[in-house]
């Protein structure tokens, strides 16, 4: 099977061109080639098929297997993926997911995709549809027990489960140690991805981020905009943030009038390749 690896501000996928290529059990593959060790390692596969319904469809998969329904960087990626391979000529592009169709504006320079603009569409804050366990009408800065401890919590979904948590210093955060006590805290029917925040002024954070079905990962896009619009529901910062990753940066617009989130982010190749599947 070819591939290429990509990675946008650290979060790095497998890319398959399924137009050419079939993964007969993308579940089993998504594991064997996230793994660091007996794998090319990654946080997951992501897969490009034709749409009916858009000019290309996103499917991606964790690196335990579990299928999700969006991913920020590595949407990115896909768009990088089909310019600079001359699957499209197209600067303005459509792409399917189980979240919804993307729309995608690519930036060029030296005739290559730089950076993407992302438009992740509509946050969404009631809890029955994020999914959460809670039974007022938004959970924003509501206290939690997670293994004993109090956290406030926000929760938001960008087409995937989020839990932002405001913190005084994300560095010293045992995250392999509390991270799946959020994960799998009760109140996530489905899990959930949990954004650890420290605002340094009001149109900056750092963010450390622990993924489900992935542990912690050096970027979360779909993170990223979650923890904008929770630090702007909680009256923390302006509409327009830099968020500082692990990995590297990326802008995120939250437009509280039109309901509406744009990410702007780079995408880049790492390496292509087969491997034996």
């Amino acid at each position: 099977m070819e591939f290429a690896k990509m990675q946008g501000c650290g979060n790095d996928y497998i890319y398959v061109n399924c137009f050419k290529e079939t993964v007969e059990n993308p579940r089993e593959t998504a594991i064997k080639v996230s793994d660091r060790h007996f794998g090319i390692g990654s946080d997951g596969l992501i897969l490009i098929y034709p749409s009916k319904v858009a000019d290309f469809k996103m499917v991606m998969y964790n690196a335990d297997g579990s299928e999700g329904k969006m991913c920020g960087n590595g949407i990115r990626c896909v768009a990088k993926y089909v310019y600079d391979f001359g699957l499209t000529d197209k600067t303005e592009l459509k792409i399917e997911t189980l979240s919804g169709i993307k729309t995608l504006k690519l930036n060029i320079k030296d005739k290559k995709v730089d950076t993407v603009q992302v438009d992740m569409g509509s946050p969404i804050l009631v809890p029955e549809q994020i999914p959460v366990n809670f039974e007022g009408e938004i959970m924003v800065d509501e206290p939690v027990s997670v293994n004993g401890l109090e956290y406030h919590l926000t929760c938001v979904s960008m087409g995937n489960p989020h839990a932002v948590v405001f913190v005084d210093n994300i560095k010293i955060l045992n995250l392999e140690k509390i991270g799946p006590d959020f994960e799998q805290h009760p109140i996530f029917p489905d899990k959930v991805n949990t954004e650890f925040i420290h605002i340094i002024d009001k149109n900056t954070i750092e963010m450390r981020v622990w993924e489900r079905g992935s542990g912690e990962t050096l970027a979360c896009g779909t993170g990223a905009c979650a923890s904008v619009v929770a630090c702007v529901w909680n009256g923390l910062t302006a509409d327009e943030v830099l968020v500082h990753l692990v990995g590297g940066d990326l802008k995120i617009k939250y437009d509280r009038e039109k309901n509406t989130v744009l990410m702007t982010g780079p995408a880049e190749f790492v390496c292509t390749g087969e491997i034996q599947i």
